[in-house]
């Protein structure tokens, strides 16, 4: 959520900062604006989208080669043109812009007040840059000092930038809790949120750790140090990302483009870790922790959102492969129900950003008590791989759309790469469906380039079922975290309401929804719980419920109850997920590109939520 950008060098700093922030769209926003230093501080701002701030910009000066951009998603305050970024102090002349929450705002604010300050908005952020200024007047130091003063009595998460008019050859960043990079060029430096904006201009990038703070100038320096005045080396790595992945490529939207990704995210995922002929699985992160792994007590998977979904996936897959008992948790409850952690315990934190601020907390807390943390992550560089013990990427590749689709199958994809290993390493699956699952999970992207071709028909469906005000998604065993995924996936971006139930459970409640109006999609793939299935699928049509089924190719059983089948190929129950899940984003995405939603950015929805 909120998106920064921030260049100084010699090119016209607007251009970068306005195709920066359209980069950063993705992460979800309600206001953007930029602020130049060409003769005097201009600061642009307005609620809405960045065409609305070309638009409301494109008359004034927006010359100068440093300058900073925000995009805005609403925490304190409501979305308007006041309370968007960037803030000014009270002079004028010092801006900030901010991604995260200050905690301790109302009593710093009160406090100022008393010192005569007076604000203009609603937001934290007014408070802090209020601050900066404040420390720097009354104890005459410069503004860095300032801001380290500052952020040493600020309690909360922050990623943040400084432009000062009376500093117009400098930029100030500093992070605790959210992301930010710093791009380094010839002579210029390029500051965000994640890598998109930069990528394209230079591959050297630094990742802040937190309470690190950053002081570039226009010589080319970059000067870092901690918020307890110790210096850091900067530390210079070689960015991966390529500018086309961020592109759309030709597709209508980004999810579209990352649905049909999916084949090649998966075999990425595998790439180098699996080997089905001689039978073998590396994943490198586990190797120095696999007796960890082996011995463990329990597994405890935590996560949010698709992430949690993957994580229930998991369970099913390491407690049958490798015998483990496993328990998932909302990484947003985790750390409040003083939950009981061991030493024997691992603790698999998943998380597609790897800056989700419920997940960090939750990993801060489980190493506090002992517990070995590995993380499954998809964005190199990221805090979470930074900070948990030991890690596999999933490599999916940038997931721009806000409804994520190939980062599940990823994650999946790498929990069962884990559940095979540890399985294999005990002696709890025999050699031979080891072997025969390497095969499956190998032949998986193939068998989703199937799938992809009924895309045509899942858009007929979805013209069907566009208007509909409700949906029930049903799946049993390894499909039913897949039936809680496809019923996220279709409220998220086309706002019907939608829920996921394990089939049997539909018998204790929701049963009581279902009439003619009522569409159900149940996943109903061969696998030991099939047979159960098929009896729900009757218990819906005698109720008059209008059944979508998805069902493996020449299942005619299911086909002849169902009012609309999907067929999928076959595949081992464990792999299932994988398989099935596809046709729900494509469900998912065509009603709300029939209903005319932003499939891409929906309302009210951030792709990383960085603050708790």
């Amino acid at each position: 959520m909120c998106g920064i950008v921030a260049y100084i060098g010699k090119r016209e700093a607007y251009p970068i900062l306005v195709k920066g922030l359209h980069r950063l769209e993705y992460r979800g926003y309600d206001s953007a604006g930029v602020a130049m230093i060409s003769d005097k501080l201009n600061v642009y701002k307005c609620k809405g989208k960045v065409a609305d701030l070309e638009k409301f910009s494109e008359s004034k000066d927006r010359k100068g080669s440093i300058g900073i951009g925000h995009t805005r998603w609403a925490t304190h305050g409501e979305p308007n043109d006041v309370n968007a970024h960037p803030h000014y102090s009270g002079s004028k002349k010092i801006v900030l812009i901010h991604n995260g929450i200050i905690e301790n705002y109302a009593p710093l604010k009160e406090e100022l007040k008393k010192r005569g300050h007076k604000f203009e908005s609603d937001t934290d952020t007014e408070v802090l840059v209020h601050l900066i200024e404040d420390i720097q007047q009354r104890e005459n130091v410069s503004l860095d000092e300032a801001v380290r003063i500052a952020l040493n009595n600020v309690v909360g998460a922050y990623a943040i930038v400084i432009l000062s008019e009376e500093n117009p050859d400098m930029l100030i960043a500093a992070k605790k809790s959210s992301p930010m990079v710093i791009g380094v060029g010839q002579e210029e430096f390029f500051i965000a949120s994640d890598a998109t904006p930069i990528v394209e201009y230079t591959k050297n990038v630094v990742y802040l750790d937190d309470e690190e703070i950053a002081i570039v100038n226009r010589k080319g320096e970059l000067q870092i140090k901690t918020i307890r005045n110790e210096n850091i080396d900067p530390y210079i790595q070689e960015l991966q990302l390529q500018l086309e992945a961020i592109e759309k490529g030709g597709y209508d939207h980004f999810m579209l483009k990352e649905i049909f990704e999916q084949p090649r995210s998966i075999k990425d995922s595998m790439r180098g870790r699996v080997n089905a002929q001689q039978g073998v699985i590396s994943v490198g992160g586990i190797r120095d922790y696999l007796q960890k792994f082996t011995n463990a007590k329990r597994i405890i998977i935590i996560g949010c959102g698709t992430s949690w979904h993957a994580g229930l996936v998991g369970e099913y897959l390491f407690e049958e492969l490798a015998r483990i008992p496993v328990e998932v948790e909302y990484a947003s409850e985790f750390r409040y129900r003083n939950p009981v952690i061991g030493e024997d315990d691992v603790v698999i934190a998943i998380s597609q950003s790897g800056e989700t601020a419920d997940t960090l907390a939750a990993i801060e807390l489980a190493k506090s008590k002992g517990a070995t943390i590995f993380g499954v992550c998809n964005v190199v560089g990221s805090t979470i791989p930074r900070t948990t013990h030991a890690g596999s990427y999933t490599h999916a590749g940038p997931e721009i759309g806000v409804a994520s689709t190939k980062a599940f199958t990823a994650q999946v994809t790498v929990l069962t790469l884990m559940a095979l290993l540890l399985g294999h390493r005990k002696g709890t699956i025999s050699e031979s469906h080891y072997r025969e699952l390497l095969s499956e999970l190998e032949a998986v992207p193939s068998k989703i380039e199937k799938i992809l071709k009924l895309n045509d028909q899942i858009k007929y469906l979805a013209s069907i079922f566009a208007d509909a005000r409700n949906f029930l998604y049903l799946g049993r065993s390894y499909t039913f975290p897949v039936a809680l995924e496809g019923a996220l996936k279709l409220k998220e971006i086309s706002y019907i309401h939608a829920e996921g139930y394990p089939a049997a459970e539909m018998k204790h409640g929701p049963i009581a929804l279902i009439d003619e109006e009522m569409p159900v999609v149940v996943i109903a793939t061969k696998g030991a719980s099939y047979e159960k299935v098929i009896s729900n699928i009757q218990e819906v049509k005698a109720r008059k419920g209008k059944v979508i089924a998805v069902v493996t190719e020449g299942d005619d059983a299911a086909k002849g109850m169902a009012d609309y089948v999907i067929e999928v190929p076959e595949t081992d129950e464990k792999l299932a997920p994988l398989i099935s899940v596809v046709p729900l984003q494509l469900l998912a995405y065509h009603i709300a590109v029939l209903r005319g939603c932003n499939v891409d950015q929906p309302r009210n929805l951030a792709k990383s939520v960085t603050v708790e």
